[in-house]
């Protein structure tokens, strides 16, 4: 079952973007996908308010999330199925260096939990507001390697996420490599261990593919696998 701070989960994190492009506007769209029956995506709109993303500046985050999930419910043959969708509106600030980004944001996320039947032992229900802050970090140490890293929490339910990946280019801006996540929150928590493909262009959009091993304290052990792609404008 995701939580609030799934979203984050597909975030590409602050991409090196190439310096020729004025970008002022960066969409990230993405998709997870997990055997403990889960399937949820994303799209996420990073703006800088003052000059370029290629520069250190101001940001807003406008982030939208919606997705399907089960479990087993408290009675034999019982099966909850949930449907959640969530908005985030953050402000924030990114730093951009030669070799690496860093990010950090903070606003509030709105989130809508429906089960199909009620679960007295789930306390993540219902429609609520609550203060969210976030970060991302870009390294690139040598031409050759990568380290990224995007976290989040969220008052709302205690909701947690966060996400590493390293990587060795395998072409020029390609990079393969291991990836973890931590998620939780009041009722749900889950942890995931697999790999990355991140970097390669499909014609003007960026794009990312993971997959690996997950088990969560519901569900427990499964896979999952991830597309991202990034646009810039």
């Amino acid at each position: 079952m995701p939580e609030i701070g799934f979203a984050a989960d597909w975030y590409t994190g602050a991409e090196q973007v190439v310096p020729q492009d004025d970008w002022i506007v960066a969409v990230d769209a993405a998709a997870t996908v997990t055997s403990n029956s889960s399937a949820f995506g994303a799209v996420t709109a990073t703006i800088a308010t003052a000059y370029t993303l290629v520069e250190s500046g101001p940001r807003v985050r406008l982030q939208s999330v919606d997705g399907v999930y089960s479990y087993p419910g408290a009675g034999a043959g019982r099966t909850v199925h949930g449907v959640q969708a969530e908005g985030s509106a953050l402000l924030g600030y990114e730093w951009i260096w030669q070799q690496a980004a860093v990010a950090g944001y903070i606003g509030f996320n709105v989130r809508h939990n429906e089960l199909s039947i009620p679960d007295p032992r789930n306390p993540v229900v219902g429609t609520g507001v609550g203060a969210k802050v976030a970060a991302d970090i870009y390294l690139n140490p040598t031409v050759d390697t990568l380290f990224a890293a995007n976290a989040s929490y969220s008052t709302l339910f205690r909701a947690y996420y966060a996400r590493l990946r390293a990587g060795f280019a395998v072409a020029d801006g390609v990079f393969l490599g291991p990836e973890g996540t931590f998620l939780g929150d009041q009722f749900f928590n889950q942890w995931r261990v697999g790999a990355h493909l991140t970097g390669f262009f499909v014609g003007p959009m960026k794009f990312s593919l993971g997959a690996g091993y997950v088990f969560d304290r519901i569900q427990k052990s499964g896979y999952y696998t991830s597309v991202e792609a990034r646009a810039a404008f």
